[in-house]
């Protein structure tokens, strides 16, 4: 079992930059794939960045990639996901997931076994 817990958002203005956090519980972390996902606003949740057990698979849906960064700390049970040049489509609720894999790091949000409850970045224009 783990328990996933997010934090950093916030409000920001466009060409901002934030830092999601997600502190995992359990002393398996290191067993699981993480990845971020987000929900705007009367949309479907979707993909943002993933990354594998160690940290050296990462993945990106093309509308972040080259402006938001996922990394791990094995050490602290942390997931980061860093985001500069923030626009206002990227408001919306993030959340981080957890699948317990030693494989490549899914994209589809079914592949995953647990969630954390979500933070909200907002993007002013």
């Amino acid at each position: 079992q783990v328990q996933l817990v997010e934090s950093g958002g916030g409000l920001v203005q466009a060409g901002g930059s934030l830092r999601l956090s997600c502190a995992a519980s359990g002393r398996t972390f290191s067993s699981y794939a993480m990845a971020w996902f987000r929900q705007a606003s009367e949309k479907e949740r979707e993909f943002a960045a993933a990354i594998s057990w160690r940290g050296r698979t990462t993945y990106y849906a093309d509308s972040v990639k080259g402006r938001f960064t996922i990394s791990r700390d094995n050490a602290k049970n942390t997931v980061y996901l860093q985001m500069n040049s923030l626009k206002p489509e990227d408001t919306a609720v993030y959340y981080c997931a957890a699948k317990l894999t030693y494989g490549v790091p899914a994209r589809m949000a079914g592949e995953y076994d647990y969630w954390g409850q979500g933070t909200q970045v907002t993007v002013s224009s």
